[in-house]
């Protein structure tokens, strides 16, 4: 097994319980407020690990080109759970968490147009699938 699918397969059961606990918790709690404070705890948790690590060390080699990235990856990060939390206040979990997996196939297609990866035809199908199950799952 690739070194990456037990953290891939931790990822997606963690994105699984973000949702449960948030839907949870965001009852009575404006949206905004809600992401906020799950900011603070995730700064509090990386920072943390990354401090613990040894991590920082790596801080004075950065580069400009990777803190703007960096930057506007955390700021797409932000939008996103703004985004995701107001979709979990005003509709289902089981709605809601079909939609915002749709993000893979959009990776895929993303991954191509700026990365200059190609796709398979099994990444192609994969992704369709994706698309064809959100249809299922929430419109259909």
């Amino acid at each position: 097994m690739a070194s990456w699918i037990p953290y891939a397969l931790l990822s997606a059961l963690f994105a699984a319980l973000t949702a449960i606990f948030a839907k949870i918790g965001i009852k009575g709690v404006d949206s905004d407020l809600a992401t906020a404070i799950r900011t603070v705890v995730i700064l509090l948790l990386a920072w943390g690990i990354a401090l613990a690590r040894g991590a920082t060390a790596g801080l004075p080699v950065l580069t400009g080109r990777t803190w703007l990235y960096l930057v506007l990856s955390g700021v797409a990060t932000g939008a996103s759970w703004l985004c995701y939390f107001r979709a979990l206040k005003l509709g289902p979990v089981s709605k809601v968490a079909p939609v915002d997996k749709l993000s893979v196939a959009l990776a895929l297609l993303l991954a191509v147009a700026f990365l200059g990866e190609t796709i398979s035809v099994r990444g192609a199908l994969g992704a369709g699938l994706i698309l064809a199950g959100t249809v299922v799952l929430v419109w259909a």
